[in-house]
Order: C-alpha cells, then structure tokens, then sequence
C-alpha cells in the first residue's frame, strides 16, 4: 500500500483510533491534572523564594541562587531520570508521576523565581520611598505595594514559561507515566499502527491551543494596562 491510501493507513486508520481512543482520552486527563499540579507548586514555590530573597539574607539567598541557577541549568529530562532511579537508591522512590510532577515542578520553581525576583526590582524605587515616607515599614510596604505591581509586571513572560513547561509533561512517558504521549505509545506498540499518535498530536492541540490563546489574551491585557 503505497501513496495516500498508505498514509491513511498509517497515520489516520480510523479503525485503530477509535479503538484506542478511550485509552488517549485517559492520558488527556491525566496530562491536565499533572499540569495543573505543576503550575500551582512551581509558581507557588518560585514566588516564596522570590519573597524570602527579598529580605536581603545573603547567606539565604547564595542558597536561592545555587538552587535556581541549578534547575535552570539542568535539562528537565535529567532531572526526572534522576528523581525516578536514583533516589531509589538512597531509599527514596518516586512514582513516574511523582517523578514528572517534583521535576517539572522545580524547573517552573527556578525560572519563575528569577521573574518575580525581575518583576520585583524593576518596580521603582520611588514606590520605596514613598511609602516609607508615609511611615509605613518594610513588610507592608513590600506586600501592599511592591509585590502586586512586581506581579501585574510578571503576568506575561510567567505565561509564556509556564506554557513552555507544561508541554514538558511528555517527558513522563519517559518513565511509565500514561499521560498523552506515554498512552499513545502504548497504543501504538500494542496496534503495530501509528495512528495512535495522530490522535495524541489532536489531543495536545485541543490542551495547549486554548492555553494559548489564554496566555496571549493575558499578555495582551496586562501589557496594554502597563
């Protein structure tokens, strides 16, 4: 079979795709709470880092920066590689899923950190002084005036990474996790067809084509209110 009748064979058998469907539609699910998970704890703990360096501990921040710049550094395939057969080693076993979520969760960690560390020092200092000036001190001046507008400033280039790092989800199948990628190969090994992997690509469009028309509108929004 040669041609488009091949193609179609290959890639868009819809034999083969309906049959495995179900079986996509369960990774879809999982890959939506994994992201989910991972967007909430990554700019969460990025955020933290970000406020605890704010108060100027310098021994606490050489940490931050080692830790960041480590998990900035590190490709996030290394990390979950590590995270899931090395730790076991040390009496420490992850889950793929476990293993997926902390690593992705700690590359969104350290590069969010730097932004709202960015966000947080391009805010004026004139909003320094003249809070201080209205004899508030450091922490209400920091919390009700420096933090929301270092936020509103960091709204944009945070989309674009959390996007970036979402899509990293597929690294899971990686290590057994049957998110997307991970059921679709599983499919297509039991099938001896590909197909399932058309429908996997659909699957991703349908998940990240609306995330980012979210993350443009955000930009968009926030830039123009700037």
């Amino acid at each position: 079979m040669k041609g488009w009748d091949g193609f179609v064979f290959s890639f868009l058998n819809s034999e083969v795709m309906w049959r495995y469907l179900p079986k996509i539609a369960e990774g879809f699910l999982l890959t939506v709470l994994l992201a989910a998970l991972i967007i909430v704890c990554g700019l969460a703990l990025g955020l933290l880092l970000a406020v605890l360096r704010a108060f100027g501990i310098r021994p606490l921040n050489w940490v931050i920066i080692f830790f960041v710049d480590l998990f900035r550094a590190l490709p996030p395939l290394v990390i979950i590689v590590l995270l899931f057969f090395g730790l076991p080693a040390l009496g420490l076993g992850f889950t793929g899923f476990q293993a997926t979520w902390l690593a992705l969760t700690l590359v969104l960690m350290a590069f969010s950190e730097e932004i709202f560390w960015a966000g947080i020092t391009a805010v004026p200092p004139g909003q320094w002084e003249a809070s201080r000036a209205m004899g508030m001190r450091f922490l209400p001046t920091f919390f009700l005036v420096i933090l929301p507008q270092a936020v509103r400033i960091t709204i944009p280039p945070l989309t674009n990474r959390t996007i970036a790092i979402t899509k990293g989800t597929a690294l899971g199948s990686v290590v057994g996790v049957a998110e997307i990628l991970g059921s679709a190969q599983s499919a297509v090994a039991f099938s001896s067809n590909p197909s399932p992997l058309t429908l996997g690509a659909i699957a991703y469009l349908l998940l990240f084509i609306p995330v980012v028309m979210l993350g443009r509108w955000i930009e968009t929004r926030f830039a123009w209110r700037r």
